[in-house]
């Protein structure tokens, strides 16, 4: 499993990287998103397995939230549970994500609506004539 995830991390972080290097500014915006999710899959599986293996039984079972009752002891309930700091480290990451590709969005719609290209090398070209001439 470990290697399967690694596998898409590494075709995510490829494929986002590849995007970066385009001309279009749509690619550019499309690829800090994938590395944005590469990131946050990696971080995932890092943090461990959420199934925990009992080596006396031979059975398994999934951990449980991390949730301490009052008839528990709270040496044997750290033992069974997942560590939540991940997910909220990955939560965090997503929603500032995606405030950071709305933003992008809108830079990239309103550099569309006043220059009417996307391409890297024309916006360039623009800017050197905008500079000349001032």
């Amino acid at each position: 499993m470990t290697f399967v995830v690694a596998v898409c991390v590494a075709i995510i972080f490829g494929t986002g990287v590849y995007m970066l290097l385009g001309r279009e500014l749509k690619g550019i915006a499309m690829g800090v998103f994938l590395l944005a999710h590469a990131a946050n899959l990696s971080i995932i599986a890092m943090s461990g397995s959420p199934i925990v293996y009992d080596d006396q039984t031979g059975e398994s079972q999934i951990k449980a939230p991390p949730v301490v009752t009052a008839d528990e002891t709270l040496t044997a309930t750290l033992a069974n549970t997942a560590d939540p700091l991940p997910q909220a480290l990955i939560l965090t990451a997503i929603v500032i994500g995606f405030g950071v590709m709305g933003f992008l969005l809108s830079m990239i719609f309103i550099t569309s609506r006043a220059t009417k290209t996307l391409d890297i090398e024309t916006l360039a070209e623009q800017g050197r004539a905008d500079a000349e001439e001032h």
